[in-house]
């Protein structure tokens, strides 16, 4: 990413979190009794909080340890509770607004007005703890979603092709070695033929991926034909190349706006990630490029990471496009602003003769919380049909 693009998109990032935890610090800074001593232990939590995720990343960059870790680990689970914690405040401010021109709260509520807002900040606490605790052991229990798509041409002798997909799994410090082997566990449980990685298989810088030898855990994925995968923006984010060449060590086979024929029977597209012309400063190929030497009598397959663009797999004669990238909001109700972003943010579609499918991920970013959606490892069983 050029230096000036960087820096204005940083600065915007940190003008937005910054402005949202100082209004979460004033509504909870003026629940607490000005002479309580809780102010000061509020304000020295409040800085921890706030500050753990970008202290953890950078640490985690140039000294990574525990510390850095742990610092990464509080951090994430404080985005999760920004959000919820922004929406209660909102919904509580506009119940204020309504009451001063319209009054109903009753009277055991204003009474004692300081006691009664340090009642709420408590059950509010509770409440996002609460919440945050229960999307833990959710994005912790993947679901396997499975699909049965009809491709309407022949592809040789194979008749029916067993594809796993599992996108966005975000390895590093949150999701471990240990994630990682229960998902392994799953994928190989489901016998593919092939295993499909749509993007953001690393989180974002991929040395906490190397300190903790993950790489052991993705080589024991098996499957008849291999495992193939595409850059996601979170490759980028991190650095493409490092995080590439050790995917590439341990039998994931990248493809990079490149296409692979597979046992004479059907075509495999792998697109680079949108994400290449914001870091890198280059142009991926076009669709149609791609496939100028492909023989489209026979079944073509394209992951895309992000689900932008459908209609260019439809003009392409794309049979299916994968794609992951939206986790489906992750956290509700982020899920209901995607739907006016993507055509498709979450599951399957047709259009004309391509079939669409876009994963909620079986990772997480940030937050390693999910609320309003399921983690999924995604089984297609695609049967070929001569017309």
């Amino acid at each position: 990413m050029k230096t000036s693009s960087f820096i204005i998109f940083l600065s915007i990032v940190l003008l937005v979190y910054g402005s949202l935890n100082y209004y979460i610090f004033i509504r909870g800074w003026q629940a607490i009794p000005r002479i309580s001593l809780l102010r000061t232990n509020y304000l020295i939590l409040f800085l921890i909080l706030s500050s753990s995720f970008f202290a953890g990343r950078i640490l985690e960059r140039y000294y990574p340890s525990i510390f850095s870790d742990i610092l990464v680990w509080i951090g994430s689970f404080w985005l999760g509770a920004i959000l919820y914690f922004f929406l209660i405040i909102i919904f509580l401010d506009i119940l204020r607004l309504i009451n001063n021109s319209f009054p109903f709260f009753p009277a055991f509520a204003t009474f004692d007005y300081l006691k009664t807002k340090s009642a709420v900040l408590m059950i509010s606490i509770l409440a996002v703890f609460v919440l945050l605790g229960f999307g833990f052991i959710n994005a912790k229990n993947p679901v396997i979603k499975e699909l049965k798509l009809n491709v309407n041409k022949s592809a040789g002798n194979l008749k029916v092709l067993n594809i796993v997909m599992a996108s966005d799994i975000h390895l590093g410090t949150i999701i471990g070695k240990n994630r990682l082997k229960e998902i392994v566990d799953k994928i190989n449980g489901l016998n593919a033929d092939i295993v499909l990685l749509p993007g953001d298989i690393v989180d974002e810088d991929v040395a906490p991926v190397i300190r903790n030898d993950i790489g052991s855990i993705l080589i024991r994925i098996k499957s008849k034909y291999g495992t193939y995968a595409v850059t996601g923006n979170h490759e980028y984010i991190g650095g493409v190349e490092p995080a590439v060449n050790y995917l590439s060590e341990h039998n994931i086979n990248i493809l990079r706006d490149s296409v692979l024929k597979i046992d004479d029977s059907f075509y495999l597209v792998g697109r680079e990630d949108r994400s290449i012309s914001s870091f890198a400063g280059k142009k991926r190929k076009e669709l149609s490029a791609l496939l100028s030497e492909t023989d489209k009598s026979l079944p073509i397959i394209l992951m895309d990471h992000q689900p932008f663009g459908l209609d260019s797999a439809v003009k392409n004669g794309i049979d299916m496009q994968i794609s992951g990238h939206t986790h489906n909001g992750q956290l509700f109700p982020i899920n209901l602003i995607e739907k006016f972003i993507f055509e498709l943010s979450s599951g399957y579609l047709k259009k004309e003769q391509t079939h669409f499918y876009v994963s909620t991920g079986v990772g997480t970013w940030g937050p390693p919380v999910r609320i309003g959606n399921r983690p999924e490892i995604v089984n297609i069983k695609l049967l070929f049909i001569e017309q």
